[in-house]
């Protein structure tokens, strides 16, 4: 009878996904769902066939170096894999998976949440009548600001950015986006959307920007200060890709004076830590702070999980995974 490979999943993962894996691979589940310690991470790839990390577990080139002879696959829960330093694991001949294209609705629901909550003023409302505070109806009261006809800048015009597009076209919003490349002429006609080339010109005339790339080494800080001037002073900024692609410091001076409008923020630099200026600013009812719960569903949790079995097992049958990351993606 064939070995079943050991398979170390580093977090707890939905129920039905973990016990499918027990089902299919000597697996080991951290029923405790801490993030496990640097030494505990080591003694993983040590021991493991297959890693099932998340993005709170840095797989950096050091705990790539102690990994045993017996690793061949890190299947990562998740579709970001700023978390794991593919080359490092390329060069020892080590696969590394994602799990693309499972999220992109659930992500797109939650930045067209954010681009409402903070242009409406919803979290402020919502805290008034359990706080006792509400006296009644006022006509200058609780004001917020108007998204139908207003412009959305789209930084990162994938399947999430597209998806949200198409929310945004519903609410009456201009699309406007900048991308690497075009998107297909069929989609931008879909979707009415107007290319950027710089995305200087276009941070220059947005109402409200969406951030929607991935995080790699060419985005980080892409929102830099002094992009991040260009914007409008009535202008709002949502994030729900990677804390940082944007210059939160930078942002958060920005507010402060006044130099911004609001922001919607999913996803921080320094997570799970957030700069205690943003949440004063938050508390102000200047900006609107979600735990990286943008693709917080029953249902995106368990395809990602069913993501990462369809991987390992195609992987352990001798087939090449339908997700496997190569450095060149990046």
């Amino acid at each position: 009878m064939k070995k079943r490979p050991v398979v170390v999943v580093t977090r707890r993962l939905p129920d039905v996904i973990e016990t499918r894996l027990r089902e299919l691979f000597d697996t080991r589940l951290n029923l405790e769902d801490k993030p496990l310690s640097a030494e505990e991470l080591s003694e993983a790839v040590k021991t493991a066939d297959v890693l099932v990390p998340t993005i709170t577990d840095e797989i950096d080139a050091g705990v790539i170096g102690q990994a045993g002879p017996n690793l061949k696959l890190i299947a990562n829960f998740g579709n970001g894999v700023d978390n794991i330093d593919v080359s490092a694991a390329v060069a020892k001949s080590i696969t590394v998976t994602n799990t693309p294209g499972v999220l992109t609705e659930d992500t797109a629901d939650m930045t067209m949440a954010l681009i409402l909550a903070v242009a409406r003023r919803i979290p402020e409302g919502a805290r008034v009548i359990p706080d006792g505070d509400w006296a009644g109806w006022s006509p200058t009261w609780m004001l917020g600001r108007r998204i139908t006809g207003k412009r959305l800048g789209i930084v990162g015009m994938g399947r999430i950015g597209q998806a949200l597009a198409r929310r945004a076209k519903a609410f009456g919003l201009s699309i406007h986006y900048h991308n690497r490349r075009h998107v297909p002429p069929k989609i931008e006609t879909e979707l009415e959307a107007t290319y950027w080339e710089s995305l200087d010109q276009m941070l220059a005339r947005m109402d409200i920007v969406s951030v929607n790339c991935p995080h790699t080494p060419a985005t980080y800080h892409l929102l830099s200060a002094r992009r991040l001037k260009l914007m409008k002073p009535d202008a709002i900024l949502v994030n729900t890709a990677r804390g940082e692609i944007i210059d939160e410091g930078a942002l958060t001076k920005l507010i402060e004076a006044g130099a911004i409008a609001g922001a919607g923020l999913d996803v921080f630099e320094e997570e799970p830590a957030v700069n205690p200026r943003l949440v004063r600013l938050a508390k102000q009812g200047k900006v609107v702070l979600l735990p990286h719960m943008g693709s917080a569903t029953h249902e995106g949790r368990v395809a990602m999980g069913e993501k990462v079995i369809v991987n390992i097992r195609a992987f352990v049958d001798g087939h090449k995974p339908p997700d496997r990351v190569l450095p060149s993606m990046l």
